[in-house]
């Protein structure tokens, strides 16, 4: 695991999710391996029939020379034509984005894992809040139950 957008799974939620390849250079690959990655704001998008992961940033490698890269550069990513169709239309859709949740290495290839995601409001971050708690004490009540 390189990088987690932890504030994904609070801020979104999740419908439905997906992994792709990254176009990558070769300076970028360093500073994948050395964790100097963040998914915080980043998106896809589709243009021109292509899919971009737009805003992601990867640090700049430390021993890189004048051909470093630019750390928030939009990069391609790696999907199949249907599998680009069929984010183009969840995109259309209102209210519906495509938001990173992972990025990582899978046998030496770097990966995404992309979900598709509608915002949620803040009174549905508070039910959620509100369904973990009680949950958590429904645990709590039966843990203490089996011990007596």
């Amino acid at each position: 695991m390189v990088a987690e957008n932890r504030r994904a799974r609070h801020d979104y939620e999740i419908l439905d999710t997906l992994e792709a390849g990254l176009e990558l250079r070769g300076t970028e690959v360093k500073s994948l391996r050395a964790r100097q990655a963040s998914l915080a704001g980043s998106y896809a998008e589709v243009e021109n029939r292509e899919a971009w992961l737009v805003d992601c940033h990867i640090a700049p490698y430390a021993a890189g020379n004048i051909h470093n890269h630019e750390p928030r550069r939009p990069r391609r990513l790696l999907l199949h034509r249907r599998e680009i169709d069929r984010l183009a239309g969840r995109i259309q859709q209102r209210g519906f984005t495509v938001i990173p949740l992972k990025l990582y290495f899978k046998r030496g290839v770097a990966k995404v894992e992309l979900a598709v995601a509608r915002g949620k409001t803040h009174g549905d971050r508070r039910e959620t809040l509100r369904r973990r708690e009680a949950d958590r004490d429904a645990v709590r009540a039966m843990r203490e139950a089996r011990r007596r």
